[in-house]
């Protein structure tokens, strides 16, 4: 890696690597087939009840302290929000079931795609590669696994295991650390402007790229005001490729 101007590789995990929010919505689709069989709801009722838990799902502060798993806590999320919206009791063994169909559908369709396999064999012949993911630890291990993400990095690190996570420069540090490379050596690459292209940016990354499928190609995209600025935009981590050879020639 002498000579070059990048030597080590950051990424972020959800829908950077792999389609989390694909893959929940496939898997709010089986639950709610679940909820309308076991308890005749119609799909106005079963989408509400699918939306209130996301909502609860996206508030959730999770503490570990409190002596309950995160599993525990999603089923609790899945009886409450059946019972906000239809307005009757449900046992907890269905809330449970709608739970563990919903994750595990989830688990199944969380897979690195043959191309994105390819990419990052390719990058670890030339670059250090490092995942590094906030979030519940539990929860996030198992999308590591289930993606076969492991046998592509270095390092993992989960933000939920440490004090603090992106964007929070001591994160980066830790991970500069177990690479051994300075913060002018990384580039930092994920789909959130708040904690991947922000916490780059805090950290003193050489480039940040943000992927921004909705935006399409050609280095743009629409960064809403007073968001951290990324160096690049791409669509598709697949065309990180030509942002390191721009990076490598000072393009």
């Amino acid at each position: 890696m002498d000579g070059k101007k990048v030597k080590a590789i950051i990424f972020d995990l959800d829908n950077t690597l792999i389609e989390t929010g694909l893959a929940g919505d496939v898997a709010l689709q089986k639950t709610g087939e679940l909820l309308k069989t076991a308890l005749a709801l119609n799909d106005e009722t079963v989408s509400s009840v699918c939306e209130r838990y996301m909502q609860k799902l996206f508030h959730d502060h999770y503490d570990p302290s409190a002596g309950r798993s995160i599993d525990e806590v999603r089923v609790g999320h899945w009886q409450d929000s059946i019972q906000e919206v239809a307005g009757s009791r449900v046992p907890a063994s269905l809330a449970a079931q709608c739970y563990y169909t919903w994750k595990e559908s989830r688990l199944a369709l969380l897979t690195l795609s043959p191309e994105t396999r390819d990419l990052l064999g390719r990058l670890r012949r030339s670059y250090k590669l490092l995942l590094l993911t906030n979030g519940v630890p539990q929860t996030q291990r198992e999308k590591v696994r289930a993606s076969g993400c492991e046998d592509f990095f270095d390092e993992v690190v989960v933000g939920g295991e440490h004090a603090e996570q992106k964007p929070f420069a001591s994160i980066f540090r830790l991970c500069f650390d177990m690479l051994e490379v300075g913060p002018g050596d990384c580039v930092m690459v994920g789909d959130s402007l708040e904690a991947d292209i922000q916490g780059g940016f805090n950290a003193g990354v050489l480039a940040s790229v943000w992927i921004n499928s909705a935006g399409g190609g050609g280095g743009g995209g629409d960064v809403p005001s007073g968001s951290a600025q990324p160096d690049f935009t791409i669509p598709t981590v697949l065309d990180l490729p030509g942002v390191l050879d721009r990076l490598e020639c000072g393009c």
